[in-house]
């Protein structure tokens, strides 16, 4: 149940097609994680509302940003969920390294569908095989996504990855995977705390320990052939305004800023 390299090679260049129109008629072109779907469209409409200023976004995983970045232009601002394609495309000399800011945070959680029954405790040896009941578990694509790598990272920590490694519902984004737990499709799912917070058909059986996983942050940075424009946007999402509508999604700011 996962992308193979030839569909997302075309997920890719489908993306480049829906968003070359669109860039042409805005200020600002934003590719950024799924994640940020709800917040970054509500802090864009404030800096309309501030400035006259349009963003248009493209909204997909990380890797297939990152990819549609290295194989075309047309993005302003990179938005990943990791370190880890910021600097796939930092190395490739692909972005604006001096503008390159950590702006977010998040945890990562296990949900399930909201009227299911269950209780689990995640700890070392929990046992989620037994808690799926024969059913899958949605999680993001492990090897590329980065909720999904999160998520690797953390039951390989807690001695439990190999026992369900064979039983994943793999999503092309974190979003997908949200998706396949809020319609039922699969009884338990590893997301964001933000992503729970937003779709009321699922709940949170628990969260993760940070120390399982790598730190989730979200860097952001200028392209390398930004427009202008693009510098006060990204200024923007470090502003009072942009704060109050990511913290209204549950983010948190590094060093608690």
């Amino acid at each position: 149940m996962r992308w193979p390299i030839s569909l997302r090679v075309l997920a890719a260049g489908l993306l480049a097609i829906a968003t070359t129109a669109s860039a042409w008629a805005a200020d600002v072109t934003f590719f950024a994680a799924a994640s940020l779907s709800n917040a970054l469209p509500e802090i864009a409409a404030a800096y309309k509302h501030d400035t006259g200023k349009t963003v248009t976004f493209s909204f997909a995983a990380s890797s297939v940003l990152a990819h549609q970045i290295e194989a075309s232009p047309g993005a302003d601002i990179f938005m990943s969920a990791d370190s880890d394609w910021m600097d796939y495309l930092d190395n490739r000399g692909l972005i604006n390294h001096a503008s390159r800011k950590t702006l977010l945070t998040t945890h990562l959680v296990l949900i399930a569908p909201a009227a299911a029954s269950i209780s689990l405790k995640i700890a070392p040896h929990f046992d989620l095989i037994g808690a799926l009941k024969g059913g899958r578990l949605a999680i993001a694509d492990p090897d590329s996504v980065p909720a999904g790598k999160y998520g690797k990272s953390s039951l390989t920590s807690l001695g439990v990855w190999n026992s369900v490694v064979d039983h994943t519902a793999n999503a092309e984004s974190v979003r997908v995977a949200l998706a396949y737990v809020a319609r039922a499709e699969t009884p338990l799912g590893i997301v964001y705390t933000t992503d729970a917070k937003i779709e009321p058909k699922v709940k949170i059986v628990g969260t993760f320990p940070d120390t399982s996983h790598a730190p989730i942050v979200y860097p952001a940075a200028l392209t390398k052939d930004a427009k202008p424009a693009a510098k006060d946007f990204l200024d923007f999402l470090s502003s009072p305004p942009a704060h109050a509508i990511f913290a209204k999604y549950g983010f948190e700011f590094p060093g608690g800023k």
